[in-house]
């Protein structure tokens, strides 16, 4: 039961932070970890996870998503496929021990991120004359660290969004949750193939994610 409710807390806690601005496997991973899920099974886990949180999210922000222009959705959900493809398969060919050396040092990165992410958007408006807006290159890149690591994806793309000269932040976060959502689709089939997903805790999880997901719209 402690077990049970730990899962329904982190998914919970997770979806509503991935939200509101990103983060939730900062929560969610840990909490697999220790439950005694592999590190790889964990990160694959926590990603299938997060799906449904995702598009409930992307569901209450659907008003925003729709003020965006349609072909920008089309082209960066595609390079999101594209990217999380390869990113996952980088994490199915990885062992656990391989995986275990990286992880802190992935965390690290992403904590960075989580904690100066106001700064890295604002350094990113600043210089959004760099980049091709909703463009493969930038776009894809993020997708491929996003399907081999979720950590810290959400605050990514929240800048990359700011880099191509988004200003809406409702707007930004509907289409975070949107390719978030993308993403995980195509990582949780190739995670599911690879059979990498503890599916128990994922379904107990995901219930949490859910309800956090569709909360934490109102809350951003």
């Amino acid at each position: 039961m402690s077990d049970t409710l730990i899962m329904l807390s982190a998914g919970f806690f997770g979806g509503m932070l991935n939200a509101v601005a990103g983060g939730g496997t900062f929560i969610t991973f840990p909490a697999l970890v220790a439950s005694g899920v592999p590190v790889v099974m964990a990160n694959a886990t926590s990603t299938v996870a997060a799906l449904p949180g995702y598009l409930a999210a992307a569901i209450a922000f659907r008003r925003d998503i729709a003020r965006i222009r349609p072909e920008h959705i089309r082209k960066t959900t595609i390079w999101t496929l594209v990217g999380g493809t390869v990113g996952s398969c980088l994490l199915l060919v990885s062992s656990n021990a391989a995986f275990s050396v990286l992880v802190p040092f992935l965390l690290l990165a992403a904590t960075s991120i989580f904690i100066w992410g106001a700064r890295v958007r604002e350094w990113a408006a600043q210089h959004r004359s760099m980049v091709v807006p909703f463009g493969a290159g930038t776009m894809v890149p993020v997708a491929i660290y996003g399907g081999y690591f979720n950590g810290g994806l959400g605050i990514v793309l929240l800048a990359l969004f700011a880099l191509w000269g988004m200003t809406d932040l409702n707007q930004m976060n509907g289409l975070k949750s949107w390719l978030s959502f993308a993403l995980s689709v195509i990582s949780s089939s190739i995670f599911a193939i690879g059979g990498q997903v503890a599916w128990l805790p994922a379904a107990v999880m995901s219930i949490g994610t859910i309800l956090g997901g569709y909360l934490g719209a109102p809350v951003a």
